[in-house]
Order: C-alpha cells, then sequence, then structure tokens
C-alpha cells in the first residue's frame, strides 16, 4: 500500500514538473501582446517598404544561417526569429507582394485576409463537421453559395467545396465525375478523356491520381488563339465512339496559365450535354473575372458546365493555398466523398446540415473560409469589380503598346491577363535572345516575368493579376523591357 502511495506522488510530482514546461505554450497577456506587436511591426514594416522591396531576388546559393541549425530546447526571442525570417525567408526568390510581380499566375494577399487565418487559428473552430462548429460551417456554404451563383449554378442543387487550390479542386471535381459516369477498372482503356495541350498540367495528374492515368486522353487541337477548337472535338468524340470507345468527360479551360486563353465554352457545352458527357471547367485563374461585365461575356456558357474550380487566390486576392470546386448538383460530391465512422456517431443526428467533409476528401481541415469572407464582407464586391475590369484593360493596354514597337512579335489579344510576346532580333537566335532578356528583366528586380514554350518557341509572358499592380507598373514594364532588349542588341 505505501508504494503505491510513493508512486502515485511520484507521478504526480512527475506530472507537476511537466505541466510547469507545457505551459509555456500558453503565453498570459502580456506576452501575447508582445508577440502579437512584434510581428504586427514587422508586417508593416514590410508593407510600408513594399514599393521598393525587389520584385524578385536569385537565391540559389547553398543554405546557410538559422534555416539549417537544428531547433533547439530554449526559446528564441521574437526579434531574433522575425530577422531570421526577414533576411533568409522574406528576402530571396519572387516577391509575390510586389506590384511588379507579372509572373505565372500573381498571388494575392489582401491584408483582411491574413486576420481572417489570424482570428481563425486563435479560435480554431473546426469547420470540417456542422456538428463541431455550425457557425463556420455555414460561413464557409455561404461563400460556396455565393461562388456558384456567380458561375450561374442553380441555387438550389449546386454546391461544393472550399479548397486548398486548384489542384485538389481539379482532383476532387475528376473524383466526383468518376463516380457519376461509373468509371471502373474494367473499362478503363475505352473510357475518353478530351483535354487541350493548353489544359493546365494538374489536370492530368489528376486523372493519374484518381486511377484514372490509363483513360485515353485526347489532345483536341487550338485555334491561332490557343482555344479548343469545338469542331474538332465534337467529331473526334464521334470518331472515338464509332471505334467502340466509351468518350464520358471534356475538360475545358477558362482562362490557360500559359497564355490566359478561354475555351469556346457556351459550344463545348452543347456539344457535352448532347453527347452524354460531364464538362469540367477549369476557371482557377479565369473564374473570380465572372464579377465584371468584361469578364461575364468572355466566359459566357460556363454555367452550363457540370463542375468548376475557381482559386480566389489568383482573382479574388487572397493569399496562397485558396480554391473552390463548384458543382451543378452537390450530390455528386456526397456520393462521391461518403464515409462511416463509428467515433463520429455524436455528429451524425438528424438535425445536422450537410459538412465540408460529406463533400470533400479532407476531414481535417483549417477554417478557411474566413480569409475570404472578412475582405467581401470589409470591402464589399465594388472594388473586386472595379480592380479585374482594371487588370482586364492594363493587359491590353500592354499589348497595345508593345504592338507598336518595332522587333517585338506579340500573340493574340488577351482574352484575360495574360500577354505573351518575343523580341526578334535582326540576327543571332531568337530563343537565346529571349532567355538573356528575360534573365535580364528579372535580375533587374524591378519586376518579374516568367517565360514559357509556344509551338517549342521560347516565349514570353506577363500576367497582370496582383491587386496591387496599376497603370504605372505595366508602363514600367513596358520601358524595362526595351530598354534591356537595346542593351542586348547593343552588346551583341
Amino acid at each position: 500500500m505505501l508504494r503505491d502511495v510513493h508512486r502515485k506522488r511520484s507521478v504526480r510530482e512527475r506530472i507537476q514538473a511537466l505541466e510547469r514546461d507545457a505551459r509555456r505554450l500558453d503565453p498570459d497577456a502580456a506576452q501575447r501582446t508582445a508577440l502579437r506587436d512584434a510581428a504586427s511591426a514587422y508586417t508593416e514594416q514590410f508593407l510600408e517598404r513594399l514599393g521598393e522591396l525587389p520584385a524578385y531576388r536569385p537565391g540559389f546559393d547553398n543554405p546557410v544561417g538559422a534555416l539549417v541549425q537544428p531547433f533547439a530546447e530554449e526559446p528564441a526571442d521574437i526579434e531574433q526569429v522575425l530577422a531570421i525570417l526577414g533576411s533568409e525567408v522574406d528576402a530571396p526568390g519572387i516577391n509575390p507582394a510586389s506590384p511588379g510581380a507579372f509572373g505565372y499566375i500573381p498571388g494575392g494577399g489582401l491584408y483582411p485576409a491574413a486576420l481572417g487565418d489570424f482570428l481563425a487559428d486563435v479560435t480554431n473552430r473546426y469547420a470540417g463537421v456542422f456538428y463541431a462548429a455550425p457557425g463556420a460551417v455555414r460561413l464557409e456554404m455561404q461563400l460556396v453559395g455565393w461562388l456558384a451563383g456567380l458561375v450561374g449554378y442553380p441555387a438550389g442543387t449546386a454546391g461544393g467545396d472550399l479548397t486548398s487550390g486548384g489542384s485538389i479542386a481539379n482532383l476532387s471535381g475528376i473524383v466526383a465525375a468518376r463516380e457519376a459516369h461509373g468509371v471502373r477498372a474494367a473499362d478503363l482503356t475505352r473510357r475518353v478523356v478530351y483535354l487541350s495541350e493548353q489544359s493546365h498540367h494538374s489536370v492530368g495528374k489528376a486523372l493519374r491520381l484518381a486511377g484514372l492515368e490509363e483513360c485515353v486522353h485526347r489532345i483536341i487541337e487550338v485555334d491561332e488563339r490557343w482555344r479548343m477548337e469545338a469542331d474538332a472535338l465534337a467529331a473526334r468524340i464521334e470518331a472515338d465512339r464509332r471505334a467502340g470507345l466509351l468518350p464520358w468527360m471534356v475538360v475545358a479551360t477558362a482562362g490557360s496559365t500559359d497564355v490566359g486563353a478561354v475555351d469556346p465554352l457556351g459550344t463545348i457545352a452543347q456539344i457535352a450535354a448532347a453527347k452524354g458527357l460531364w464538362l469540367h471547367i477549369d476557371a482557377a485563374y479565369g473564374g473570380a473575372f465572372l464579377l465584371c461585365e468584361p469578364g461575364r461575356q468572355t466566359l459566357a456558357g460556363i454555367e452550363q458546365s457540370d463542375s468548376t474550380v475557381i482559386d480566389p487566390h489568383k482573382g479574388l486576392f487572397l493569399p496562397y493555398g485558396s480554391g473552390a470546386l463548384l458543382m451543378r448538383d452537390r450530390e455528386h460530391l456526397a456520393v462521391a466523398n461518403r464515409y462511416h465512422a463509428n467515433y463520429m456517431q455524436d455528429a451524425q443526428r438528424p438535425d445536422v446540415e450537410l459538412s465540408p467533409a460529406d463533400l470533400s476528401p479532407e476531414l481535417s481541415r483549417p477554417f478557411r473560409g474566413l480569409r475570404l469572407w472578412l475582405p467581401l464582407k470589409l470591402f464589399g464586391l465594388a472594388p473586386f469589380r472595379a480592380a479585374l475590369e482594371e487588370k482586364l484593360l492594363l493587359a491590353r493596354h500592354f499589348h497595345a503598346c508593345l504592338s507598336e514597337q518595332p522587333h517585338w512579335a506579340v500573340g493574340p489579344t488577351p482574352d484575360l491577363s495574360v500577354v505573351t510576346y518575343r523580341y526578334v532580333p535582326e540576327r543571332g537566335d531568337v530563343d537565346e535572345f529571349n532567355r538573356r532578356l528575360a534573365a535580364a528583366v528579372q535580375n533587374d528586380g524591378r519586376i518579374y516575368i516568367s517565360s514559357t514554350q509556344l509551338h517549342g518557341r521560347f516565349t514570353l509572358r506577363l500576367a497582370v493579376l496582383n491587386f496591387r499592380t496599376y497603370l504605372e507598373q505595366v508602363e514600367l514594364a513596358l520601358e524595362l523591357l526595351e530598354h534591356h532588349a537595346l542593351r542586348l542588341v547593343e552588346s551583341a
């Protein structure tokens, strides 16, 4: 008996000793204030200096400093930690927050979105299941409903899921389409999916991850504006059917990453409906342009699709990690993601509403909706509409100005806000010249542009989508491109 008493006392003393250290994970009000003030000061300094910070700084040297050191047992000072962040994390590479960020499809970073993440992370509501956080789930479902309405899906049946980005949204949409069409291993090699050369690589990856790699993948040709040829699609479907194959899905693009092309969505939708195919539209980049009238005209027909992907971290200017899958009929998502777990029996009540976990591969998930809900509430829709139309016009302005300059070969008038172009010197290798030009502009640091390959030719891109990018930055891009091109010509 005495031994048991000593053992219990020893265990109790050990627990109390551990508790003293463990309580350091829960700082008091004064400590929280000090941490928050230091982090806030860091972000304020970053934002105030943003105009003078480079849009790009090379950072390919071997890593040194704190990022290769082991973590210590004892705490570090917040100022020391922020200094590491400033020098080793936020300094090198592309600065997506810069108004001169024109590479790839620029990401956003609205300030209230960061506050939304802060509030969501501190309160840490579990937004996966309605029973656990009915308010958080209703907020996210409100956002899904708003986005589905923006696409033009019917309010009574539409639904979807807020995801970490377009890649997961494409995967989830393709899995739902697979289940809706009953695609199984036995007939996989006869099943046909239709894409174009402008389809995003995440679509091919999603098909592979969804177990559909053995499907026949038809790459439909594009026109001179890089849009899928609808007539060629219809003809290919018919030819495949005559050959005994089973066409079942078309993936159209509303804003390709390479060139910003928008496929003829309405015509493709009519073909898919007439032939009984699922139509999935990857509008990760282009979907948000539905908020402005020119964008709605360009994306006409998207409302006839079965599923659509939109990335709010692109056209709605949120931080990275913000995607959405939207479905004309949310029941397809519910069927594809059904599950049962005994330990969750408390949450399976007759009075609960549909949960994100019912419509998604995710069970554990952050309360990611607050980063979109808060900016929409604080700013209203008007500035989003204005910014999106402005970006369309800025891209057309860049395209028109560069078209007037000698030696520049400019791609088609942009459907959205991506412009392709290259400098054609009077002599020498054109591809090599443009590689050097891209490097010169990037290393200059004031703006960042990216490149791609179009029909095997090295081609430069300008993607206008950063909410901080205005006419001043676009005209600076024109000036720097001309300056560095002439300097390279003179040095040849």
